[in-house]
């Protein structure tokens, strides 16, 4: 898809930088949620799963082997050239664009975790993305969207912030600009200067519930976070969506 330019999550999650900032990320955490999401949904062997915005492919990796035939697409070559070598018969990977079908009626659950949802500038392309991601499901198949509470990550932003990752010291700050949370991270590396930026709309529960209708897919449950607790708009973290086609 050919954009007027480089949207920031195409240079961004394609950079050593991303890896080196978030290498502390919670693996524990994730594959605890993961386990919950599992006995919660509970997909059949033969069941085919989508691991959409994989990054590095770690759950799509973990999922396999709890035994399940797991599919991981990211739109950043270089984590899907990483993750290509965990493949097997049940785990394969691709760069794919979620704007576009990847593979009609295919999977009978897609699970997009960890708020990688939401990246567009334009709010259509959201709308896209996610009637994209249905056309891939089977027909009773079963979406799960992971994203933030955005009123409560709002009410707790930290403004700024230093960070120091393997002798390099990152300057995060942090904001909402016209309808996105926005972190500006900036660093010098080797004698060269960098600045990044990440930008996630500030979607409400109200927005996702418009997307759904709007993308023909019928919301089954709202957990508030990692245990599956029940959605609280005051107190939860998380806004996790399971939604069936």
């Amino acid at each position: 898809m050919a954009q007027q330019e480089e949207e920031w999550f195409s240079t961004w999650f394609d950079s050593p930088y991303y890896h080196i900032l978030y290498n502390n990320r919670d693996e524990q955490e994730a594959q605890h949620f993961m386990d919950k999401l599992l006995t919660y949904l509970h997909p059949k062997p033969h069941e085919k799963i989508m691991d959409l915005a994989c990054g590095k492919g770690r759950h799509s990796v973990y999922l396999n082997q709890k035994g399940y035939d797991v599919t991981g697409i990211d739109l950043s070559e270089q984590s899907i050239a990483f993750a290509k070598q965990f493949e097997n018969e049940r785990l394969q990977f691709g760069v794919h664009d979620m704007r576009q079908v990847y593979k009609p009626e295919a999977f009978d659950f897609i699970l997009n975790l960890f708020t990688s949802f939401g990246y567009f500038e334009n709010e259509t392309e959201n709308v896209v993305a996610l009637c994209a991601v249905a056309k891939s499901l089977k027909h009773g198949g079963k979406l799960v969207i992971d994203f933030m509470n955005t009123d409560l990550t709002i009410a707790n932003l930290v403004m700024g912030e230093v960070k120091e990752v393997d002798g390099i010291t990152f300057y995060i700050k942090r904001g909402v600009e016209n309808g996105f949370i926005v972190k500006t991270i900036r660093f010098t590396d080797k004698g060269k200067d960098y600045c990044f930026e990440e930008r996630v709309r500030a979607l409400r529960q109200e927005d996702f519930l418009e997307y759904f209708g709007m993308a023909q897919l019928k919301l089954v449950e709202t957990f508030g976070d990692y245990n599956l607790k029940p959605f609280s708009p005051d107190t939860s973290e998380r806004m996790i969506f399971v939604l069936k086609k």
